[in-house]
């Protein structure tokens, strides 16, 4: 059974309905928990691919968190030699400045909560994303954005944030919003970061109950598009 890398920077955010997508695939997966100090794998020996989560941190905070670039360096790697990676929220961000693409905080303020996002005519033809909707509605919780690195092809764009996902190649996929979340995970989010939601004036309970007039929608998304991702690295 092939393995699966997933580096987890927070326990609120691990890898929700992409696992499901994973075990359809029949893949194992482990969990490197950098919020526990585990360090990050130094190649992709015996791993088939690689996905990256969200986290509070920013890309640009490497003398804090100096794993950063370790990460930087295995999404390198795993592109080079043309392992499947998979970026969600910082994870994107990570993957983007691992590309070469500059990331810093987004001029037009925070994502958080449910924002529409609109899908690029280039995602018509896309592996992981040809038949989805061409405005979708998924679950955001960001404040920095990353440039679309070279060669890479653009997904997705909102009005606060041009650049909301991208494929590089044809095995590196990026998004900055989030498709995996349930409404427990939300919940958790909510109460990991409930300072920021407080300083953003969110209400925690009002975003968790939008759940249910988007949740459905986005779960058959996320089995779409990661089911997609996941569905070719077995024979890998």
């Amino acid at each position: 059974m092939a393995k699966i890398y997933v580096l987890q920077h927070h326990p609120a955010e691990a890898l929700g309905t992409i696992a499901e997508a994973l075990e359809g695939a029949a893949l194992a997966w482990q969990y490197v928990r950098l919020f526990e100090g585990q360090p990050v794998p130094a190649n992709m020996k015996g791993a088939g691919g690689l996905v990256v989560m969200g986290g509070p941190m920013s890309v640009y905070q490497t003398e804090r968190y100096p794993f950063l670039k370790d990460e930087m360096r295995l999404i390198q790697t795993a592109a080079e030699e043309k392992r499947p990676v998979l970026g969600i929220c910082l994870g994107a961000q990570i993957v983007a400045a691992a590309l070469g693409a500059k990331v810093e905080k987004n001029s037009r303020g925070k994502e958080i909560g449910w924002y529409e996002v609109r899908v690029a005519r280039e995602a018509q033809d896309d592996r992981l994303f040809r038949g989805v909707a061409e405005v979708i509605m998924p679950f955001h919780w960001h404040g920095d954005h990353f440039e679309l690195p070279s060669r890479a092809v653009a997904l997705a764009n909102s009005d606060k944030t041009p650049c909301q996902a991208f494929r590089y190649g044809d095995n590196v996929y990026a998004l900055q919003f989030h498709l995996e979340v349930t409404r427990d995970s939300i919940a958790g989010m909510a109460e990991a970061f409930a300072k920021e939601l407080d300083r953003e004036k969110i209400s925690a309970p009002e975003m968790i109950a939008l759940h249910h007039n988007y949740g459905a929608a986005l779960a058959q998304i996320a089995e779409r598009v990661f089911g997609r991702w996941a569905a070719p690295i077995q024979g890998t």
